[in-house]
């Protein structure tokens, strides 16, 4: 799978690339001059910032409508993907890393090379946001 078109993959194949991460389940601060965009800590209160697999996946849209389905016609315009997914960096041309599951066979390899958000970030269910000013300079 190092350099197959995305558009020639079958939805397993294509499902198949989500390392499993997480990373794409943080909030994220994007700075309207630069474009730059900042992950923060804060998880989505979906993701189980231990196995970094979502717990609504089947539902997710319908759960948190803010999540982004990753599609072919959508993943070249995603910007905020970080350079380590595997689907940013097939859409970009480039191979898998040698920890993603499809090269190690080891689901576990993304977060012992500490590519995941397993112990970096927490649960946005835990999180309580009314009265903060979210106003932050980047």
């Amino acid at each position: 799978m190092k350099k197959r078109s995305l558009d020639k993959l079958t939805p397993a194949e294509w499902e198949s690339l989500c390392d499993h991460c997480g990373l794409c389940c943080l909030q994220k601060l994007e700075n309207e001059k630069t474009g730059k965009v900042k992950y923060i800590g804060i998880a989505c209160e979906f993701l189980d910032i231990e196995t970094c697999q979502c717990l609504v996946y089947e539902n997710r849209h319908f759960a948190n409508p803010d999540c982004i389905a990753l599609t072919r016609d959508n993943i070249r315009q995603i910007k905020w993907l970080p350079v380590t997914c595997a689907y940013r960096r097939l859409a970009e041309g480039r191979h898998l890393e040698w920890w993603h599951p499809l090269n190690s066979g080891d689901p576990a390899t993304v977060h012992r090379a500490g590519i995941s958000v397993r112990g970096k970030a927490v649960s946005g269910q835990y999180l309580y946001t009314g009265d903060v000013d979210l106003d932050i300079e980047v």
